[in-house]
């Protein structure tokens, strides 16, 4: 479920089909993001599933993976 969220978040920041992003997506490489981009990702993620996400954990975050393991580890 925390995927599926995940998925819908940034299909619509990045405006990409959600059934194109899988675990293994990286985040700056396959969708693009440069440094602003992560860090409104990352406030839309905090938003919604009310985690904070400290800035030395950031640089560890690449793939949509690693987020969503983030995720459910701290919510």
């Amino acid at each position: 479920m925390v995927l599926e969220k995940v998925k819908a978040i940034l299909a619509e920041q990045f405006d990409v089909e959600e059934d194109t992003i899988t675990a293994e997506t990286t985040i700056q490489d396959d969708l693009g993001a440069d440094s602003l981009d992560v860090v409104d990702l990352l406030m839309s993620i905090e938003d919604e599933f009310e985690v904070e996400v400290p800035d030395d954990e950031i640089e560890n975050i690449k793939t949509v993976g690693n987020l969503v393991e983030f995720i459910e580890k701290n919510s």
